[in-house]
């Protein structure tokens, strides 16, 4: 999917070409319902919808904070799709901000443009109805 990033304006940046806010993960990754996901895979953009527009700007989670940010906020919740995003490819829009216990975690102030996507896949409920994630990169 890595095709070229799109900047404020729409003009590509090369990846590596942007910090990495917080300097821990290098990818992270963003739980969204089904449909969201293909209206974005049309659309070129996933745009902030339900409580991400509310608080304006697109919520993630690193490797490290996927499984409780499933817990809390998607649980049981089927038709979910994860998505895998380069953090590399998201220029300054990326903040990481202190939020569960102070933990900070990656907001995105703006659209994410699909070029930032490395992998999307069905996020599946297991038998204990906890989501069942694939191996994820730090």
């Amino acid at each position: 999917m890595h095709t070229g990033p799109v900047g404020r304006r729409g003009e590509l940046t090369k990846p590596g070409s942007v910090g990495h806010g917080a300097g821990v993960a290098t990818m992270i990754y963003k739980i969204c319902a089904s449909e969201l996901w293909r209206q974005a895979e049309q659309a070129g953009l996933l745009r902030a919808a339900g409580v991400d527009a509310r608080d304006g700007f697109i919520h993630f989670s690193t490797a490290a904070q996927l499984a409780e940010t499933a817990a809390r906020h998607f649980a049981g919740a089927t038709d979910q799709v994860l998505v895998a995003v380069d953090v590399a490819w998201l220029g300054p829009a990326l903040k990481w901000e202190p939020s569960r216990g102070g933990d900070l975690f990656p907001h995105l102030y703006g659209p994410l443009a699909l070029a930032a996507v490395k992998w999307a896949v069905p996020l599946r409920l297991g038998p204990d109805g906890r989501h069942v994630f694939p191996e994820l990169e730090p």
